[in-house]
């Protein structure tokens, strides 16, 4: 193998992340967008995994997707089901795909395209069911699968009208000012939905002929302040597949966890996962609940903080920092300057006035995260341990170190031709 320049291909993943131009197109369901998704098929967040090593809120996820689909009629049927081989799972980001949570995408499920408008690549995520009992949490009753046909019926199609009527709606210029209104795009949306649904009404309004439906859309988008979670991660998923297969880079262009494992993909080292063991979240419980109720951290969201948002910007929303029981704006504003340590370079489109305007850091490198041992941050909601339970509180995450160890040893021996 020629001689390589880690660093120069670095340059060039980089590169390939700051001209991104993502744009939402459409809000179709899954089987129409995704090629290969198919009955019998369910893709999931994380790295690839079993039915009997998947974590509770994950099995509970699926039992409720299976009856959805009306593939199960029961719990009982549908746990006979995914446990005895009739269904398939593959990881969502194996399909140009991202899932919060469970990330259990079936495909009667409606989707976010999001189209790369430089590079010309698409990706996909469900839409954001807002807080409470919900599927993405393991939540899987009667209420949860009603809200999931909602959203398919009548959410989905008024979206995806209203999408196609404005000709496309860029995200980063979006996502950019969100950062300045004290998002930081993955545990807050405030700002980022409030400006989503600005570009998005005079289209809905010009197309959804029905008063009930316009006004039961208006008050769940009104009422969602995380909606806008969903289209960032299908912004950042289409954008960082286009820093993946860069010769020699060390770039990680995937992170993210099953609730049992947490997994990494690197630009020089293409579809090759490394995993670990995934960690448990440390931060604030609803009531009654506390850590001996959590899972394990979980969810294909830490696209964003792959991207260079969420935890990574953290500096620019002090308000999130208690929330997640981050402590003081001071170790929020740490936090962000910590993961400029390990990362390549900054992405000046998303700049953020708390750090001097400077933009987010940006491409995590498996060599800097070794040499410092410093793991990168995430932003996360936390799952109860039991299906069918959902939400519990939220809080922040580090990423396992053994996997980065990994890929830099595969690294290491690529580049000497082993």
């Amino acid at each position: 193998m020629p001689n390589i320049d880690i660093d120069e291909a670095n340059s060039i993943a980089l590169s390939r992340i700051v001209e991104s131009e993502p744009v939402l197109v459409d809000v179709v369901p899954a089987s129409q967008a995704i090629e290969g998704l198919r009955d019998g098929m369910l893709l999931h967040a994380g790295p690839p995994i079993d039915w009997d090593r998947m974590c509770g809120p994950m099995q509970g996820a699926i039992v409720g997707a299976l009856r959805y689909e009306g593939w199960a009629k029961t719990e009982a049927e549908a746990l006979d089901q995914a446990s005895g081989g009739q269904i398939a799972f593959h990881p969502a980001h194996h399909f140009s795909a991202v899932g919060p949570m469970t990330g259990i995408t079936s495909p009667s499920m409606p989707v976010f395209v999001v189209e790369n408008r430089r590079f010309g690549n698409r990706a996909y995520c469900t839409i954001n069911e807002g807080l409470g009992r919900v599927l993405r949490y393991g939540a899987n009753d009667d209420a949860a699968i009603e809200k999931l046909r909602w959203m398919q019926n009548t959410l989905a199609p008024a979206l995806g009208e209203a999408v196609r009527h404005s000709g496309g709606i860029e995200l980063r210029p979006i996502m950019a000012q969100a950062l300045t209104m004290s998002d930081e795009m993955h545990q807050r949306n405030v700002a980022a939905t409030s400006l989503f649904f600005r570009a998005l009404a005079p289209h809905l309004a010009r197309t959804v002929a029905s008063s009930a439906d316009y006004g039961s859309i208006v008050d769940f988008l009104v009422a969602n302040d995380q909606f806008f979670l969903n289209p960032a991660m299908a912004a950042a998923k289409c954008t960082l597949d286009n820093a993946a297969n860069v010769e020699g880079s060390s770039l990680v262009y995937t992170m993210c966890r099953n609730g049992t494992d947490f997994g990494i993909r690197v630009s020089g080292l293409g579809d090759r996962w490394f995993t670990a063991t995934s960690n448990m979240p440390q931060g604030l419980y609803f009531p009654g609940y506390s850590i001996a109720d959590s899972n394990p951290d979980l969810g294909d969201s830490a696209i964003l903080e792959t991207f260079g948002v969420g935890a990574f910007a953290m500096a620019g929303s002090p308000a999130v920092a208690g929330f997640l029981g981050a402590g003081t704006f001071r170790d929020a504003l740490n936090y962000s300057r910590e993961m400029g340590e390990i990362t390549v370079g900054r992405n000046p489109n998303m700049a953020v006035p708390n750090l001097d305007f400077q933009g987010v850091p940006c491409g995590v490198d498996v060599r800097k995260v070794v040499e410092t041992d410093i793991a990168p941050v995430i932003n996360t909601g936390i799952a109860h341990k039991e299906p069918g339970i959902g939400q519990i509180g939220a809080g922040i995450v580090r990423a396992p170190m053994e996997c980065f160890h990994q890929a830099l040893e595969a690294l290491a021996e690529r580049l000497a031709g082993g």
